[in-house]
C-alpha cells in the first residue's frame, strides 16, 4: 500500500471528498494517520492510549455511511466513555478503569463514520489549563515543544495542530476547548449548555459548566460535526431549542451586519499581555473592514464574585471526584494515586458549606442575566482568548517550595489549614490570571469560540474569543467562516516534522 504523504493537507470533509471520489481508500487514510501518530507522538505526547487495533477492526467490519466516513479521529481521555477502552482522566489511579458502555456522544461520533485511533492526554481530572499530568507526562506544543499546548484538551489540540488527525474531541468546563485552540493555532467552539448530550449516565458536568464538542483546523469541520451530534438524549435535565437550519448550510453565507462589543480588560483586573490586547484590536479593525460595527464595551461583572463563585464550584467538584475515586479503589486515595494539587483541591472543597456552594451557583445565574441584558445591545462580544501567549512547560505548576508545603498540609489532612496558608489561593489566581476571559461562557452557558487569527513574532499562536447569546452558535460559525475566508489559517503549519 502506497504511503499517503499529503494526508495532513486536508481537513476532515476534504478527506471524505477524496475518499468518495475513489482517489484514495479508507484503508490508505487510516494507515497514513497511524503512521503520523506513531512518528509524531514521541515528540508531542498527545496520545496517551493508542487504539490502532480498534480502528483497523472497525474499518475491516465496515463503517457507517456517515458524513465523516473514514476520517481519523481522537477522543479526549475524559468524559468520553468508549466501551472496552481505558479512561483515566489523567489520573494514575484510574489507569485500570475500563468503562463497559459508550457515552451517547461517542455513539453519535461512531455514527458519523469517524475512525477513533486513540485517547488524548489531559491534566488530572481536567483541572488546570496545561496538559502536564504526572501519570502520563506533559503534552508539548507543535509550534515550539518547550511550550504548553494548553488544557485541558491539550492532547487533542496538539494532535490536530501536528496533523495527526484533522479533528479531535474535547470538552470545555472553563475554557478547555478554547484555551488549547488558542495555544495551538486552531478553531475551537464551545457550544451552549445542553447543545451536546451527556448521557446515558450523567445529567450535567461541573454544574452545567462543561460542554463537549471538537477541536478542528477548519470551521466547516466543526459545523458539520455539531450538525451530527447536537440534540438532547433521554433523561437530559433540559432541552435546548434546535438550530433553525444546518450549521454547515448556515456558514455558506456571511453573517448579517453585526454589532460587536470588544474589550481587552481582564474581569479580575489581572494583567493582559500587549500581544493579546493587540490581537483584539486588530480583530476589531478586521471585522469593521468586513462591514460589522465594533464598539468598545464590556458587561458589568464583579471580578471577585466571578472568580470566587467559579472556584467554589471547581473545588467542590474535585471533592466529589475524590469521593468517587475512593469508592472505585475501595480505599482512601493516597499520594501515589492523585497529584498533590488535586488532593489539596479536594480537601479545600470540603471546607466550604452547602450554603457556600449554592450561593456560588446563584451568582452564575445572576451573571447569566447580566449577559442576557448585554446581548440586548450587542450581537457578539470579543475579548482575548487568553491573557498571554502559550506558557512554557511547567510555568503553571506549583514551584518546588510550594509543592513541599502542599505535601505537608495534605499529609495533615486539615483543609482549613490549607485555606489559611494562602498557597492554593495564590495558585488559583495565577491560573485564572492566564484564563480570565474564558470562564464567563461556562458559568452563564453561552456559546463562545477561539479563532486563530494571530501569531507572536516568535511564531506562537494567539487566539481571539467571541461570545454569542445563548443558543446562537450559528452566528459564531458564520462569522468564523467569514474570518477564515478573509484571513486564512489552514496553511499555517507548525515546524514539527513527521
Amino acid at each position: 500500500m502506497a504511503i499517503f504523504k499529503e494526508y495532513d493537507h486536508y481537513d476532515g470533509l476534504g478527506l471524505v471528498d477524496l475518499m468518495s471520489s475513489g482517489a484514495i481508500s479508507v484503508q490508505e487514510v487510516l494507515e497514513a494517520a497511524i503512521t503520523r501518530i506513531e512518528t509524531l507522538n514521541p515528540q508531542l505526547n498527545a496520545v496517551n492510549y493508542p487504539m490502532f487495533a480498534e480502528g483497523r477492526r472497525r474499518v475491516a467490519e465496515g463503517l457507517p455511511n456517515g458524513r465523516f466516513r473514514g476520517v481519523p479521529f481522537l477522543l479526549k481521555d475524559q468524559l468520553a466513555p468508549y466501551a472496552g477502552i481505558p479512561m483515566a482522566s489523567g489520573c494514575r489511579a484510574l489507569k485500570q478503569y475500563v468503562p463497559d458502555f459508550d457515552s451517547e456522544l461517542v455513539k453519535r461520533y461512531k455514527r458519523t463514520g469517524v475512525v477513533t485511533l486513540g485517547k488524548t492526554n489531559v491534566p488530572e481530572f481536567g483541572l488546570i489549563p496545561a496538559t502536564e499530568p504526572l501519570g502520563f507526562g506533559p503534552t508539548r506544543n507543535p509550534w515550539n515543544r518547550d511550550y504548553s499546548s494548553g488544557g485541558s484538551s491539550g492532547g487533542a489540540a496538539a494532535a490536530v495542530a501536528g496533523g495527526m488527525v484533522p479533528l479531535a474531541s474535547g470538552n470545555d468546563g472553563g475554557g478547555s476547548i478554547r484555551i488549547p485552540s488558542s495555544c495551538c493555532g486552531l478553531f475551537g467552539l464551545k457550544p451552549s449548555r445542553g447543545r451536546t448530550p451527556n448521557g446515558p449516565r450523567d445529567g450535567e458536568y461541573w454544574q452545567g459548566a462543561t460542554v463537549q464538542h471538537v477541536i478542528t483546523r477548519t470551521v466547516r469541520d466543526s459545523a458539520a460535526m455539531l450538525d451530527l451530534t447536537h440534540g438532547t438524549d433521554p433523561g437530559a435535565p433540559f432541552s435546548i431549542p434546535s438550530p433553525a437550519e444546518s450549521y454547515l448550510n448556515a456558514i455558506q453565507r456571511p453573517p448579517r451586519r453585526l454589532k460587536i462589543a470588544f474589550n481587552t480588560h481582564s474581569p479580575i483586573n489581572s494583567a493582559v499581555h500587549p500581544i493579546c490586547m493587540a490581537a483584539v484590536m486588530e480583530t476589531a479593525r478586521l471585522v469593521e473592514a468586513l462591514g460589522h460595527h465594533p464598539i468598545e464595551a464590556q458587561p458589568t461583572i464583579d471580578g471577585d464574585v466571578y472568580a470566587q463563585s467559579y472556584a467554589i464550584m471547581n473545588l467542590g467538584e474535585v471533592a466529589a471526584d475524590l469521593e468517587e475515586l475512593r469508592a472505585f479503589l475501595g480505599r482512601r486515595p493516597g499520594p501515589h494515586d492523585v497529584e498533590t494539587l488535586t488532593a489539596i483541591a479536594g480537601l479545600l472543597g470540603r471546607t466550604f458549606s452547602a450554603g457556600d456552594f449554592v450561593r456560588s451557583l446563584r451568582q452564575w445565574g445572576r451573571m447569566g442575566r447580566i449577559m442576557g441584558g448585554f446581548f440586548q445591545k450587542y450581537d457578539l462580544y470579543l475579548t482575548p482568548t487568553l491573557a498571554y501567549p502559550p506558557p512554557l512547560i511547567g510555568d503553571l505548576q506549583p514551584k518546588r517550595h510550594e509543592q513541599t508545603a502542599m505535601k505537608v498540609v495534605t499529609a495533615l489532612g486539615v483543609g482549613r489549614l490549607i485555606k489559611a496558608s494562602g498557597i492554593v489561593d495564590k495558585l488559583a489566581r495565577e491560573n485564572i490570571s492566564f484564563t480570565p476571559f474564558t470562564m464567563l461562557a461556562n458559568m452563564t452557558g453561552i456559546p463562545a469560540m477561539s479563532v486563530p487569527l494571530h501569531w507572536t513574532p516568535e511564531g506562537l499562536p494567539v487566539g481571539v474569543q467571541f461570545f454569542a447569546p445563548f443558543g446562537d452558535e450559528a452566528t459564531l460559525l458564520q462569522l468564523a467562516a467569514q474570518l477564515e475566508e478573509t484571513q486564512p489559517w489552514f496553511d499555517k503549519r507548525p515546524p514539527i516534522k513527521a
